[in-house]
């Protein structure tokens, strides 16, 4: 059987640039499955999206395409697999629950290698999947001397990347320095609105009528990472901030989902904080 590739392109736009590309691919006998491209014509830049198959050497591509393309141009050649991840979570079930049950039916293209909670509440259902659980408790300690104890863990499964669901811990900027766009995080608002803690309270004193739900990469700045999903549902004024806040779960599980089904399928390009994806 074929190896299967995906390979994403992101330069300055110039004439021939998808030509250029594909001749490369069909130089190395290379069979092209599928390719989208955008170009963001404000900053004239290029994003190219291409599924291809074939037995290959991975260097010589990249060599091949480094002399094709604008100096400047960033590369990325991966093949079709799951990705490894490490999930962290605190006292909600939902978001857990429904990743592990997508994990368990081969639903989710990723390979959950633990889990890590600053509290046990969660240790009985993971358990029921057979996936590590590791309860690192936060209290007594610096900020700083529990992320040292998570990382310590983390550094024991190598993931690729972190999923939040539903991590009730704002992560410092060293935190998440270390893992520069590869940590993934549901947030229970449709951001930039109502960031921070109790958004379905603020949501139902301003009277919102929709709710919703973003996930988005995480960075040095509260809430302010680039957007990967979101969705919304009608409320009205009948609903309060519990009520809110219960509707909005399936909303979340959901929309994290989407997010990770993206990431881990490398549908995604980010760029100043923004992101282009290919679905």
């Amino acid at each position: 059987m074929q190896e299967q590739y995906i390979l994403r392109i992101d330069c300055p736009d110039e004439k021939g640039l998808v030509h250029k590309i594909t001749g490369v691919l069909y130089h190395n006998d290379l069979n092209v499955i599928r390719t989208d491209e955008f170009v963001d014509k404000e900053k004239s830049h290029f994003f190219m999206r291409t599924e291809f198959a074939g037995s290959t050497d991975e260097k010589k591509i990249i060599s091949g395409l480094i002399g094709i393309l604008p100096t400047d141009a960033t590369i990325c050649l991966n093949k079709v697999r799951k990705k490894n991840i490490v999930i962290l979570a605190t006292k909600e079930h939902h978001c857990l629950g429904d990743l592990l049950i997508r994990h368990h039916f081969n639903e989710l293209n990723a390979n959950i290698l633990a889990i890590i909670s600053n509290h046990q509440i969660l240790q009985s259902l993971t358990e029921k999947f057979e996936i590590p659980f590791h309860f690192i408790s936060h209290e007594n300690k610096t900020r700083e001397a529990h992320e040292i104890e998570i990382l310590d863990t983390i550094e024991l499964y190598q993931p690729e990347f972190l999923v939040l669901a539903k991590y009730m811990r704002v992560l410092t900027a060293t935190f998440s320095a270390q893992f520069s766009n590869n940590i993934i995080n549901i947030h229970h608002s449709f951001l930039p609105a109502f960031i921070g803690a109790n958004p379905y309270r603020q949501a139902y004193e301003r009277g919102v009528k929709i709710i919703g739900a973003t996930a988005h990469f995480v960075n040095e700045n509260l809430d302010e990472g680039p957007i990967i999903a979101q969705s919304i549902i009608p409320v009205d004024h009948t609903e309060n901030a519990n009520d809110m806040a219960r509707l909005g779960k399936d909303v979340e599980k959901i929309v994290l989902a989407k997010a990770l089904k993206l990431v881990f399928e490398d549908r995604i390009f980010i760029r100043e904080n923004k992101t282009v994806i290919f679905e």
